[in-house]
């Protein structure tokens, strides 16, 4: 089958002989012929180093796929020609984590054993899926739409812990990338108005402009020197920097929801006595423990008002075309690629 695999150092597309389709391992196990797999920033952090990935083999990355079900084990609740999108992540359901329903926090499964991470992945024609993570597209949603649903579902879990987040909050999303325009969708969605979006990259505040949602749309030179504060600030750049800086904009009372997935050498310094004065909270969020169904349910209440590849800045492309995904995500003229894959 055609894969694109990274070796650890570098990705190469590999074909038939050089990458064997999978098989069918446990009764429960299914085989998905992959139709659309995202790139995600963390693969980025994998490609340049900064993200923990596995080193036993080569494998395809790609942790963000939809596809058909074309084969199933003997025991598997799933039937051929079934439309499916895969949660990456699973509990070990052994571990205090596990069974206390936070599986990301999990030491041996969790991200640690993430499908397109450790295990093959859906930068390829078919990958091999425990049942367990596998869940059916009710009608009306397209594997096209279901190409967002991982995202989404981290979206999900996000505004969980974030929540409660009343309608008029006043509220600041940092960074106008893919994740940045799912929350503000989101947020869109459940009602909220009252809301900026800061991004340095003007041609991504173009495609932000695409969504007409409203929102005001700002360069972090203009909160710099208006300095207003916000209910909640989403920072969904990924960036320590950032956080530094944009942390000072919460009002008392504030949630500081870190969001964006820092390469492990960044740093932010932040001041204890303002978290102390004004009563602040700083939110983590961590993957998408059991959101999966709330991503769904997304999916289905946003429709093609939300969910349009040219409003959100998607681009599809071959897997043959992934350095030119990576360039144009790199100068920043889409917000995600996607790689549509025959």
């Amino acid at each position: 089958m055609k894969a694109l695999v990274f070796d650890g150092k570098s990705l190469s597309v590999k074909y038939d002989e050089n990458y064997p389709m999978p098989r069918i391992e446990n009764d429960t196990d299914v085989i998905v012929k992959v139709e659309y797999s995202g790139v995600c920033g963390t693969d980025i952090h994998i490609i340049q180093g900064e993200f923990p990935a596995s080193k036993e083999k080569p494998l395809p990355l790609g942790h963000e796929f939809s596809g058909t079900i074309i084969e199933v084990g003997k025991k598997s609740v799933f039937k051929v020609g079934q439309k499916v999108v895969v949660d990456p992540n699973c509990a070990c359901n052994l571990c205090t984590f596990c069974r206390n329903g936070n599986y990301q926090y999990c030491l041996t499964a969790g991200i640690n054993s993430t499908i397109g991470i450790f295990r093959d992945g859906g930068w390829a024609q078919y990958v091999k899926c425990p049942q367990d993570q596998v869940y059916a597209l009710p009608d009306g949603i397209t594997t096209k739409q279901a190409g967002l649903c991982e995202p989404y579902s981290c979206v999900a879990h996000g505004y969980d812990r974030a929540s409660p987040i009343p309608v008029g909050s006043k509220i600041l999303i940092v960074g106008a990338g893919i994740i940045g325009n799912l929350w503000l969708t989101t947020l869109h969605l459940q009602g909220h108005r009252d809301v900026t979006v800061s991004e340095m990259n003007k041609t991504r505040l173009d495609i932000v402009k695409k969504l007409e949602t409203g929102y005001r749309l700002v360069t972090p030179d203009v909160l710099a020197a208006e300095k207003q504060l916000y209910d909640i600030i989403i920072d969904c750049t990924g960036v320590g920097k950032v956080m530094e800086i944009s942390f000072n904009y919460l009002r008392h009372g504030g949630k500081y929801v870190v969001f964006g997935c820092c390469p492990p050498n960044h740093q932010a310094s932040i001041n204890p006595y303002i978290i102390y004065d004004k009563e602040l909270t700083i939110i983590g969020v961590k993957i998408n423990p059991f959101s999966f169904p709330k991503a769904i349910g997304l999916l289905s209440a946003m429709g093609d008002r939300y969910l349009d590849y040219e409003k959100l800045g998607v681009k599809t492309f071959a897997l043959s075309e992934y350095k030119q995904a990576l360039a144009a995500l790199k100068d920043g003229s889409i917000s995600k690629a996607i790689f549509k894959i025959e």
